[in-house]
């Protein structure tokens, strides 16, 4: 059985990719994709926050949250899982929102992998996966590259705080 980043991604037309080694371990880099709170801490990079997520966290289940910006800007994204490996893979996407209700204006599915690195990291897969060059063109013009490593520079921080708190 291959491991989560080795596993290889499905190539499709239309997708962005970040690989990144994670200094914590995997435990805590999948609580702070899996629970809402600590999703917030980290998910935008800032000044952008997450001012709102509501998850339940199975297949089918909703996958919502609301990016704010400094200036009041808001971008509501409802969307669910469609597969949820604990410790391993998430898939969410907005094309569905809970019950597995089309999206009117859908932008992406998701997939992120997790595997053990050396010396107790994560390796971290992150694909966004678009229905067409257009979605694609527009993520990568909001800054997805810089954006989500920086985002990733913020998860960091917080599983390594949650792997150095005693408990």
């Amino acid at each position: 059985m291959q491991s989560a980043a080795s596993e290889p991604l499905v190539e499709v037309a239309h997708h962005l990719t970040l690989r990144r080694v994670i200094d914590a371990p995997r435990a805590a880099v999948w609580r702070c994709w899996s629970e809402t709170d600590l999703l917030k801490q980290w998910f935008c990079p800032k000044p952008w926050f997450v001012a709102e997520a509501d998850f339940d966290l199975r297949p089918g289940g909703r996958m919502n949250t609301v990016m704010a910006g400094p200036e009041g800007e808001r971008i509501d994204s409802k969307g669910i899982w469609l597969e949820v490996e604990p410790m391993r893979r998430l898939v969410f996407t907005d094309f569905f929102t809970e019950g597995f209700v089309p999206a009117p204006e859908p932008f992406m599915t998701a997939v992120v992998l997790l595997e053990d690195a050396p010396d107790g990291g994560t390796q971290l897969v992150w694909s966004a996966r678009h229905a067409n060059a257009e979605t694609l063109e527009s993520h990568r013009d909001m800054g997805w590259e810089p954006g989500w490593n920086a985002a990733v520079d913020q998860l960091e921080e917080v599983a390594k705080s949650l792997a150095s708190d005693p408990g």
